[in-house]
């Protein structure tokens, strides 16, 4: 039984796989978190640009 668990303990297999996930969701995280600010402020353009073309309109 102890073999077993110092076999497991040892075993690095499946790490890279694991990293490699763990850095693919921090990159997926900090790109929705980015384009939700950018979203925003796209947002409070369009709505500038609108609230001048109508009251150039009015």
């Amino acid at each position: 039984m102890k073999a077993i668990m110092n076999r497991l303990i040892s075993d690095e297999s499946g790490q890279d796989l694991i990293e490699y996930a763990l850095v693919a969701g921090l990159v997926g995280l900090v790109s929705v978190t980015a384009l939700q600010t950018l979203a925003t402020d796209i947002a409070k353009v369009f709505t500038a640009i609108d609230t001048d073309l109508t009251t150039a309109a009015g």
